[in-house]
């Protein structure tokens, strides 16, 4: 199966990381999601349930992502995943890309984040 949801650019203010200040205050992240799944039934179906609705989706990342705070961003997109393999059993695999482009990093950077990779267990 090569069928695939993407989801990317979802913005999200969260308190995760390891400062201090990450945990009071905040910031912004981005989350990317590619789903596989099949889609040949609600190719031809045109039917919202042959499918998987992206507004849940979204719903159920975000809340995986923002609920708890995480010091680790390998937890937190680990947390998406896991929420997106157990709501969704049309869903096969799951990648979770976070990006933390306001990471405390002593350096000039364009992006930095974790991609992770869950396949549904059979």
């Amino acid at each position: 199966m090569t069928d695939t949801i993407f989801i990317h650019g979802i913005v999200i203010h969260a308190r995760h990381g390891v400062m201090e200040h990450e945990a009071e205050v905040g910031q912004r992240f981005v989350i990317d999601l590619e789903l596989s799944c099949d889609l040949s039934e609600s190719s031809r179906s045109d039917k919202l349930a042959d499918t998987v609705s992206y507004s849940n989706v979204v719903a159920t990342a975000t809340a995986a992502f923002r609920d708890v705070n995480y010091r680790l961003l390998e937890r937190a997109a680990g947390a998406v995943a896991d929420a997106v393999l157990d709501a969704f059993a049309r869903i096969s695999t799951v990648t979770v890309t976070v990006h933390k482009p306001h990471a405390p990093i002593a350096a000039i950077f364009d992006d930095v984040g974790v991609v992770l990779t869950r396949t549904r267990r059979s």
